[in-house]
């Protein structure tokens, strides 16, 4: 699977976990934990992220591919796909190339349409486009204090282990040779025509789907979650986290497996 890394636990009906730009398959781990007793849950590393080799091209459509690669070397069919920040923009490419693949699609806070990256991210990635932010997040990979809070302190609401936290999410990227550059490629690939170009094809996506958002989010708006319903016919209602960020996944995994065990278990 050309340098795919992945977390592969349990048995039964396949769930598919697919993380955002600068976290890994650890983001899953806790809902993960709750899941795997009746699921067989499959989280992958995206290229350049936790255990998985970087790539030339780290555009969202060539994420897309990756998890392609990874349904086919693992073969996965009739899958519950499960998505996160700039993960579920690479859902949505993915659930437009392979409808056949998935029984149904979850999305949690995200890149949507226009919205990509998010305007408070802007900023992030202008740093990237200049150089500037490869460098800085090296100088402070030992200060996993504030580099977890400068990096991760909108999308959670509490870090209990910012060296963890650093140590499963940025330490590998730029443990990678060049990660860092690579890393500000990847930033700089995140662009709003990739999705704007799939919106034809979403407004037929009939892929039962659920939209699980928290509202306490800075990057993506619940108005988003209403875009995703307005506009793919699949979507079957929207949840809403009261206060929940954009990793409440991870943070807030309990009140997001229930969700997903009701929706599963729709005819």
């Amino acid at each position: 699977m050309n340098g795919i890394d992945y977390v592969d636990v349990g048995q039964g009906p396949v769930a598919l976990f697919v993380h955002g730009v600068g976290t890994s398959s650890h983001l899953w781990r806790n809902v993960i934990a709750e899941l795997r007793d009746e699921r067989r849950c499959v989280a992958i590393d995206l290229p350049l992220h936790g255990g998985s080799a970087s790539r030339d091209d780290l555009s969202i459509p060539a994420l897309a591919e990756a998890v392609e690669e990874l349904c086919d070397g693992l073969g996965l069919t009739e899958v519950d796909l499960v998505a996160n920040d700039t993960g579920g923009a690479v859902a949505q490419v993915f659930a437009v190339r392979h409808r056949e693949r998935l029984r149904t699609l979850t999305l949690t806070n995200c890149d949507v349409h226009t919205n990509t990256p998010p305007e408070a991210f802007k900023p992030t990635a202008d740093l990237a486009a200049r150089g500037e932010l490869a460098p800085l997040t090296a100088a402070v990979l030992d200060q996993p204090e504030l580099l977890a809070g400068t990096a991760y302190g909108d999308g959670y609401d509490k870090i209990d282990d910012p060296a963890g936290l650093v140590d499963a999410y940025l330490r590998p990227i730029f443990a990678k040779p060049d990660g860092g550059r690579a890393f500000e490629r990847l930033l700089t690939s995140i662009d709003a025509k990739d999705m704007i170009a799939i919106e034809p094809q979403l407004t037929v996506l009939t892929v039962p789907t659920l939209v699980v958002w928290g509202t306490g989010d800075v990057f993506f708006d619940v108005s988003w979650a209403r875009w995703l319903r307005d506009t793919i016919p699949g979507v079957r209602e929207i949840v809403e986290i009261e206060g929940g960020r954009l990793f409440f996944p991870d943070e807030r995994a309990s009140e997001l497996v229930p969700h997903l065990r009701r929706f599963w278990a729709q005819p």
